[in-house]
């Protein structure tokens, strides 16, 4: 459920800032030291729909055309989306998914929003969604 009591904008992303009616809040760790085998920079994105978008056609979207537009933002290096499974008579989730995207680094993940395509893909979600909370994090994968 969306409010209008949610946190203000914090303006990391250089060219977000008013963009849409969605507040969001921002988390951030420190940046690990990279070596051999450490970290890889991500940002992970949290989204809740407008109450008013159906699930499947968000989801749609989400897939398809937002999906689109961001791979096309310079220096993306992947880019993943995780929808959150619902089953019927499930209470509605905070969220109806997380995206991550993956960069050589936060600098180029603001410069990469300060570009036409940037601003693209912030307007496209912004007017689909009423919460979107982001966590910027250093990834460490492992194997069995």
């Amino acid at each position: 459920q969306c409010s209008d009591s949610a946190p203000k904008i914090i303006n990391m992303w250089g060219g977000i800032r008013g963009v849409g009616r969605t507040p969001c809040r921002w988390l951030s760790a420190g940046r690990a030291p990279a070596a051999s085998g450490g970290p890889n920079f991500k940002a992970m994105i949290m989204l809740k729909r407008n109450p008013d978008i159906p699930r499947e056609e968000f989801t749609s979207w989400w897939l398809t055309q937002h999906k689109d537009l961001a791979m096309q933002l310079p220096g993306i290096r992947k880019y993943a989306i995780n929808l959150v499974r619902v089953a019927p008579g499930d209470a509605e989730p905070e969220y109806d998914g997380v995206a991550e995207l993956w960069f050589d680094s936060e600098e180029d993940l603001a410069a990469a929003y300060t570009t036409d395509i940037g601003a693209a893909v912030a307007k496209d979600s912004l007017v689909r969604v009423c919460k979107r909370d982001r966590m910027l994090t250093d990834e460490y994968t492992f194997e069995p």
